[in-house]
This record gives C-alpha cells, structure tokens and sequence, in this order.
C-alpha cells in the first residue's frame, strides 16, 4: 500500500523543491509551515493528497460541503474544515484567507447534464477569491488530450476549468493526466471488470486507440512536488506513465497479472458511446453517469505531447511506474480491507444529499414506514459489529436472491446496482457506499442510517440501530419511504410482500448472528 511515507511519493523532492526535513526546519525556527486549501478532500485522489500533505508538514484546510463527511475520516483531526460549496463565494473567501497554495481537484462529472454550467460557476469563483487572497498557487489536475480534435463534453468542461484558471490572476500550474491505475480509481474499475467477466469481447473501436496510463502514486508525486516549485508557474503540462498502449492491450495486461487467460477483443463500429456506456454500466460496476464521461474521453488517442514536465519536476529518483505494475499494486490494495479512497465516495446525480428528515418534520407529507425489532441478550456492541458488516460480500443477511433480483433492476434502469459493493468489510463510517446505499449517519452502536441511491419514485431510507432495555439489547430496524406521486405510491404497495420477507429475515438473522459470535460470558 502507498502510505503517506511512502518514499516513492517523497523522493525526487530535494534539491530547488525542498524536503519533509528542509519543510520541518522551518517550523521548528518559529515560522508557520505552509497553508494549502484543498478542493476535493473527499474524492479518490484528493482523498490520497491529505494525509501526505500532513505528514510532510503543511497546515492543510478543506473546503466541503459535509464537515460530518470529512469529520468521518481517520486524518479529520489534523486539519481545518470549512463547511461550503465550491462556488458560495462567502465560503471561497473564508476557504482562501491566508493560502498558499489551492489543490483544485474537483470535478461535476457526475453531476447531471449541467456540469460544464457548474464546473465554469466554481472555477470562476475560485478563480476570484484566490486572486483576493493572493494566492501564490493554484494547481489544478485535468484530463489529458490530444489537440485539434473535439472534446468530449468532459474533456472539454476540464479543458474550460484550466482555461478560465490559467487567465486568472493567480498562478495556476495545471498538469494533464490520462487514465489513472489504482484500486478504487473508475478507470481501473472498467479495466477490472470488463476484463474478468467477459473472455470475449465485442467492444467499442476506441479499444485500438492509444493511451498513456498513469499510476495513481505518480499522480501524488507530481500533486506533492508542484507545491514545492521554488517560484509560481502558469502553464500546462502533460504528465503520464512509461507505457503508451491500446485500451485492448491494458485489458490483457491486467489479465496477464491477474492470471487470467488473454482476452478476445474484437472491435465493433456501431458501439456509440452512449450504448457503451450502457454495456460498461452493466458489465462493471461503475455507474453509467461515471461510465459515459470516461468511455467519451477515450474516443481519440491520448498520450502525452511532449515531456516538458521533466525539465520542472523530475521523475521520482526510482522512476514512474509501469502499467503493469501499477496493475500489481492495485491488485495488492483491492486484497486487503483498507482501500484510502475509491469512485464509489462520489455522489450519484438524482438521488437526494440532504440528511433524513426527523419525525416531527414528516408532519403534513406522506410518508411510508416498515418498522421491526427483537430483543437480544447480545450486547449492543455485539449486534453493532454485525449491522456495521451489513452489504458487499456480506450481503444483507436475507432473501438473498430478491436482493440480488433488485440490484439487477436497479442496473437496468441506470442505478448503481449491488456491484458497488463497500470498500471496507468490517467498518463504516459517514459517506461511504454500501451497494445501492450510502451512510447518512454511523453513530455506533446507537444508528446506522442508510439513504438510497437506487432509482426510485421517492426518496428512501433504512436505518438500523440498538437500544438498551432492562438488561437486555432492543435491535431495532427500520425503512423509510417518501413517494414521488402516484408512482412512487404504486411502488411502495408493490413492495410490502417482498418487504415481509426481506426485512423480517433481517431482524432475526442480525439477531442470531450477534447471539452467535459473541464470546461466552458477555453481557
């Protein structure tokens, strides 16, 4: 695992970029280490940048929409959280006063159609109270491209984010950087499963185009030198792994390391990339609303245009890392119970950010409820450990083929489907994903509370909780369904028989499962 020691991701930084020693000394003399303010602390990449930026030294500050979601996270305490969107210009100037150097690492792709509206509102914003602020650096991570060609819309909102930026009257260092390979990163995801569930494969043309993949940790190493540059810079510059392969040939790379037979791949006109993005949606589970930006983005070659970045930052002293490799160290990550950050943290379009109403507020809507509990002599803890396992390889502890039938319908029709999956077994923690779900609150060992990310017509919640009572450990469970019409009403009622064995099932099987493991003698 790449850890925020990792020297990978710290070596090459000597010299005019400086040193974790060189940043220290000047703490220890009496002077404020650096302030970095980063856009994205919650995403896959950003989420991999804070951790180091604290363990090098910096005086890191978030800017988030959910302080409870970054709260969450293990390095939560060791940094400053200002609550806000990206474009409230109040929150940017509070988010700004007194930085250094911003990170902007966000970015709307799966924010509904208006993206590129969105992603010009906040680059602008940024843009202005960085200049206010007087920042010294912007730096800005974008999508490689080739030149002269038409960009996909996400490409081309990327391209207008860096555009807008590099005009503005901060310095704005922009690298460009293809596919990245890591665990938990979409684009491995698509390679991954694609190339697991099916040996052969009528795909897309753009399977022949070229691409320069790029290790996740490289990524990091250049994020962690920029902000070291002796003097601002304000340019673009492109930045990529050693290998420069076809789509196809990372396909079969990835089969070779996984040690899977290689793979048939036959390359079919008629795929548009709408249709591919249906195919990867249900093949993989990556979400068709990822799926369609990053399969657009692969319709021409993308490799690097020149290698300028070696004359400002040089490659890490023990070289950038091979496809295959970093395939290896992905597989390494995904085997074990702690991937730092992955695609599934994203929010998916359509489905409802705000927290779940109290009982009081439901006054004056309609509102369906499925209510069940059982007492236990299991400890409250006991029953925690096994609501907090609930979903991914686990399952949910019941009616495990009327689950598995739903995931499929909900994949069909465009949701995230069960093949998400969690990212950690045995732990859970506010923002994360379980299958079609995503944790609201996990106040242990009192509430779990799930909000649905499924298509629905309505908003739904299930929440499952513990509560002491007389000795003994009330487990109690509950959904809630807010209907959308009269569809929304006609689901509910098509629902209830399926809900009689499903949540039922759950109760008694959470129950016995916490009877079970508990240790002898427990109370």
């Amino acid at each position: 695992m790449d850890s925020p020691r990792d020297p990978h991701v710290t070596a090459g930084l000597s010299g005019p970029l400086g040193t974790e020693d060189d940043l220290r000394a000047v703490v220890q003399e009496g002077a404020d280490a650096p302030l970095v303010l980063l856009l994205g602390a919650t995403g896959y990449i950003g989420g991999r940048l804070v951790p180091r930026l604290i363990a090098a030294g910096y005086r890191v500050r978030v800017l988030s929409r959910s302080r409870r979601r970054v709260e969450a996270l293990p390095w939560a305490g060791d940094l400053e959280v200002v609550e806000g969107d990206a474009s409230d210009p109040e929150a940017m100037a509070q988010a700004t006063a007194g930085v250094d150097t911003v990170f902007y690492l966000v970015h709307s792709m799966t924010g509904g159609r208006d993206y590129g509206r969105k992603d010009r509102a906040i680059a602008l914003n940024v843009a202005r109270k960085a200049a206010d602020a007087g920042v010294r650096q912007v730096i800005y991570l974008s999508g490689l491209h080739p030149d002269g060609v038409e960009l996909s819309d996400h490409l081309a909102s990327r391209q207008e984010v860096a555009d807008i930026l590099l005009a503005s009257a901060s310095p704005t260092l922009v690298l460009q950087a293809g596919v990245v390979i890591g665990a938990g990163s979409a684009s491995f995801e698509m390679v991954r499963h694609l190339t697991e569930v099916l040996p052969y494969m009528p795909a897309p043309k753009w399977v022949r185009n070229s691409i320069q993949p790029i290790a996740v940790r490289d990524v990091i190493y250049y994020l962690l030198a920029s902000a070291r540059l002796p003097v601002p810079v304000n340019d673009t510059y492109d930045i990529g792994g050693p290998d420069v392969l076809r789509y196809s040939d990372m396909m079969n790379g990835y089969a070779s390391v996984a040690g899977l037979p290689q793979r048939g791949i036959t390359a079919l006109p008629v795929l548009t990339p709408k249709l591919a993005s249906h195919w990867v949606g249900l093949v993989t589970p990556v979400p068709r609303q990822i799926a369609r930006p990053l399969v657009e983005s692969l319709l021409h070659s993308c490799v690097m245009k020149d290698h300028r970045i070696d004359g400002l930052i040089p490659p890490p002293a023990d070289g950038l890392t091979g496809y295959e490799e970093s395939v290896r160290l992905a597989l390494g990550r995904i085997e074990v119970d702690q991937v730092e950050t992955s695609w599934v943290d994203s929010s998916v379009p359509g489905v409802p950010s705000d927290p779940m109403p109290s009982d009081p507020e439901w006054t004056g809507r309609t509102v369906f409820v499925d209510s069940r509990s059982r007492t236990t002599t299991a400890a409250p803890t006991a029953v925690w450990n096994v609501i907090a396992q609930v979903g991914g390889k686990t399952g949910w502890y019941s009616a495990s083929v009327l689950w598995a039938t739903r995931g499929v319908m909900d994949r069909v029709a465009g949701g995230v489907g069960l093949q998400r999956g969690r990212r950690t077994h045995a732990s859970v923690k506010v923002g994360d994903a379980v299958d079609v779900w995503r944790v609201e609150v996990a106040d242990a060992p009192d509430l779990l509370r799930l909000r649905a990310e499924m298509r629905v017509p309505g908003q739904a919640w299930l929440e499952m909780g513990t509560r002491p009572e007389d000795g003994e450990t009330t487990y109690w469970q509950r959904a809630v369904f807010f209907p959308r019409g009269l569809s929304g009403r006609l689901y509910w009622l098509a629902m209830l028989p399926f809900h009689g064995l499903i949540f039922s099932g759950m109760v008694n099987r959470i129950v016995t499962e916490a009877e079970d493991t508990e240790p002898t003698g427990s109370s």
